[in-house]
């Protein structure tokens, strides 16, 4: 914690322009805009709970799937990394005992820090991550105490840029900060922290991919063998250098109303896995799984059958993409990534949400955004899928143009071009 009048001062005087510099991948001098919304949340916190003295300023990224969709639920193979829009924080301490959080645009949500138990009422509900993510900080040894958190940010909910886990990420790294000192948990067990409150309080059964890319940062891949102890790599690439745009279509879609969508996507893989004698696909063999698929389809239908070819092929494409990205083959990465969207609309059957026929959003980017590159780049549906948001890679040359012809039919600043930040869960 530092004095808020030094923080504000600080801010407006320039002092953290090469910090803002390395989380928002722009140079010192383009840094004013970030210092004026953290800023604008220490001018939140007091405004909503109060005056405070002190005050401690925080972040934690948004995402980008680059490979493996859907495979870390089944203990599989990912390729990820942070981006440059982030959710934001301002935090000072009450004596209430309470854990009170504003999110601007929501309704104030608040928990009582002796009562930390899981609540079915409060599923699907922030207050569920809130006291799923302090009971955890609690197991781990944290006496907390009170807090007041004021949170801005420019990761869009519904996005397929993970808002979710970047949430998760920034109540962890706030507590983590705030509560165990010299004994803090890593970047790794604060994802894993976001995850259990999701899947045991939230009640939606995630994987472990948008926490962990959120809070380690940078490209990563990981391998979730063994979930309690991800292999984590860092994949040294600049898209920039190789003369491509990293760019995400919004949909215009929300996927709110959409967790049974998502939710049946593990359980048909795990449904599969079952038949061959496992928990996860990860634990049976490629060659097992089709000696078994006719007992897989009687069992759990072709649906659940389709989907577990999807994973077995985008596991096997993770390390070929890190392999062409450390080589510097971007042909046969882009040619990988189309390949990869091209399973998952397919197999995996994430783009259009069943029964849907007037509303196919992400669909109608997907088609747009193709037609927009003329058979170069590639296109993929980002992350979840059913809703939110389709990543292209652009040649930086056709940028201007891919943003125009997308941006016409999708709408105005639909199309995001994003920088891999080099940095996840952070306190200023």
């Amino acid at each position: 914690m530092k004095k808020r009048s030094l923080l504000l001062e600080d801010l407006r005087s320039g002092a953290y322009a090469g910090r803002l510099a390395k989380l928002y991948c722009c140079a010192p001098a383009e840094t004013a805009a970030q210092a004026a919304r953290y800023t604008a949340v220490l001018e939140g916190l007091d405004q909503t709970f109060g005056p405070h003295a002190e005050a401690m300023l925080c972040s934690a990224p948004g995402r980008t799937e680059i490979g493996g969709n859907h495979t870390d639920h089944q203990h599989g193979r990912v390729l990820a990394g942070s981006v440059n829009i982030d959710m934001i924080a301002a935090v000072g301490t009450n004596a209430a005992g309470l854990l009170r959080v504003q999110s601007e645009g929501y309704d104030l949500c608040e928990i009582d820090l002796a009562q930390l138990a899981a609540r079915p009422e409060e599923e699907n509900t922030s207050a569920a991550i809130l006291r799923g993510t302090c009971a955890a900080f609690v197991q781990r040894g944290a006496k907390l105490s009170g807090l007041d958190v004021y949170i801005a940010s420019n990761v869009p909910k519904g996005s397929g840029v993970s808002s979710s886990a970047a949430f998760e990420v920034l109540i962890g790294t706030i507590l983590n900060e705030m509560f165990l000192g010299e004994n803090k948990v890593s970047p790794v067990a604060i994802a894993q922290i976001g995850q259990w409150a999701e899947n045991v309080y939230f009640g939606k059964p995630c994987g472990l991919m948008d926490q962990m890319a959120s809070s380690v940062g940078n490209i990563i891949t990981i391998d979730f063998a063994d979930p309690q102890k991800p292999l984590i790599q860092p994949v040294d690439v600049d898209f920039a250098k190789a003369g491509l745009a990293l760019c995400i279509l919004d949909s215009g879609a929300d996927h709110a109303d959409l967790t049974d969508e998502y939710a049946a996507i593990p359980a048909d893989c795990r449904a599969v896995a079952k038949v061959c004698g496992a928990k996860v696909l990860r634990e049976v063999p490629f060659d097992t799984f089709v000696a078994k698929v006719s007992a897989c389809r009687a069992a759990c239908g072709d649906r659940a059958v389709l989907r577990a070819f999807h994973f077995y092929a985008d596991d096997s494409r993770v390390p070929q993409q890190v392999n062409a990205l450390q080589k510097g083959d971007f042909a046969t990465f882009l040619r990988l990534v189309a390949e990869s969207g091209d399973s998952s609309w397919e197999l995996l059957q994430n783009v259009i949400p069943a029964g849907y026929k007037a509303h196919q959003d992400v669909a109608v980017a997907l088609a747009v955004a193709k037609t927009a590159l003329h058979g170069r780049g590639a296109v993929r549906v980002h992350g979840g899928g059913f809703a939110g948001t389709v990543q292209a890679f652009v040649p930086i040359e056709m940028l201007a143009d891919f943003r125009q012809a997308t941006e016409a039919v999708l709408g105005a600043g639909k199309c995001h071009v994003l920088s891999i930040r080099p940095e996840g869960g952070a306190v200023l």
